[in-house]
This record gives C-alpha cells, sequence and structure tokens, in this order.
C-alpha cells in the first residue's frame, strides 16, 4: 500500500513537537536506526510530511540539539569568568549523558552544528578568551573532556551509584582544569 507523497498516514497530521518528542525516543533507544524514514514509520506518517516541519536530518538534528541543549546557556552575567565555564561545561556534560545519540547524531552531521549548539561554543570562547592566550586550544580540550566523559556514562546506565560517581569525577577533573588554567603557566619539562 502506498501513501500519497506528503500526506499524513489515515488522514492524521502531525506536529513538530510530536516529531522531536518521537525523534528523541528513537535516537535514545538506537542512535544506529535513526533516520527520517524510521521517524516517519514511528509516527505512522509519510516521510515529506517531516521535511515540512523540520526541514532535512541536519535541520531535525539542529531542532533537537537547541531543544536538548537550549538550558546549557542559562546566565551566568554575574559569575567570574572560571565559574562560569565550570556551570556551563556541567550543564552541558549532564545533557550530552542525558542524550549521548543526540551528540553522536551531530558529530556524523556536522550541517547540525548550529542554534544553540553553536551558541554554547561562543559563549565558551568569550569566557575562555578572559582567561588564557589560547581560548580556542582549551576551548577543544575541555569540551573533549565533556564528550568523552559523557558518551561514557553509557556504560553505566542502570547502575545509578556508578554514574553518580563519574559525574563527580568528571566536576573535579574539569574544576582541577580550571584550576590550572587560571594559574600559572607551566614551565617546560
Amino acid at each position: 500500500m502506498s501513501r500519497p507523497r506528503g500526506r499524513p498516514a489515515q488522514g492524521q497530521g502531525v506536529t513538530r513537537e510530536a516529531i522531536l518528542s518521537a525523534a528523541l525516543g528513537l535516537l535514545d533507544e538506537d542512535g544506529a536506526q535513526f533516520g527520517m524514514r524510521a521517524l516517519a514509520a514511528r509516527l505512522g506518517v509519510t516521510p515529506m510530511s517531516l521535511y515540512h516541519h523540520v526541514g532535512d536530518r541536519a535541520g531535525l538534528l539542529q531542532a533537537l540539539s537547541d531543544q536538548v541543549y537550549g538550558a546549557v546557556l542559562e546566565d551566568d552575567a554575574e559569575a567570574a569568568p572560571g565559574p562560569a565555564i565550570l556551570a556551563l561545561l556541567i550543564r552541558y556534560h549532564d545533557a550530552v549523558g542525558r542524550h549521548p545519540q543526540l551528540t553522536l547524531a551531530i558529530f556524523a552531521e556536522p550541517a547540525a552544528f548550529a542554534g544553540v549548539t553553536r551558541a554554547i561554543t561562543g559563549r565558551l570562547d568569550a569566557l575562555l578568551s578572559a582567561l588564557t592566550p589560547e581560548p580556542l586550544l582549551w576551548r577543544d580540550i575541555l569540551v573533549d573532556h565533556a564528550h568523552g566523559s559523557a558518551l561514557a556514562l553509557c556504560a553505566a546506565r542502570g547502575a545509578p551509584q556508578q554514574a553518580g560517581a563519574m559525574r563527580e569525577q568528571y566536576r573535579r577533573a574539569l574544576a582541577r582544569m580550571l584550576d590550572s588554567l587560571a594559574g600559572p603557566e607551566p614551565g617546560p619539562r
């Protein structure tokens, strides 16, 4: 049985909110199976119905990242750069840990790196510029550390104590790196 192109199946419409909710669920369950066709099947609509609401795959991933990472940019305007970076990266780490497949999907789709994810990077760059003459180097180090630690939380799913210990270890390591960043430059080795 074929469906008319761009028309919802069984006369049912679909909302952007329903698409984003189903997409995040599909990503969380099995990121390898994530795609527009699988999402359309889950929602009982044609793939063209999705494109009307979210554009292409990159647009869908950007909308998901805006939704998931939106709270990462809470205003820390009153905080000094070090504490603001610490708070920003802890919120980001927690968001990546809750939805690791979203981060992996964005890695695989560079066009999806826009919106809130780009704003987080810009905020981090600005804060680091106040602390170090090498803000881009430190941004890469700190973001890679956040990603690696948060993605490792996948192994602790179903083990809340282990996951909590891993989160605390990330926070301690991040604080230590930021303390050393604010301190004197190390001498030659």
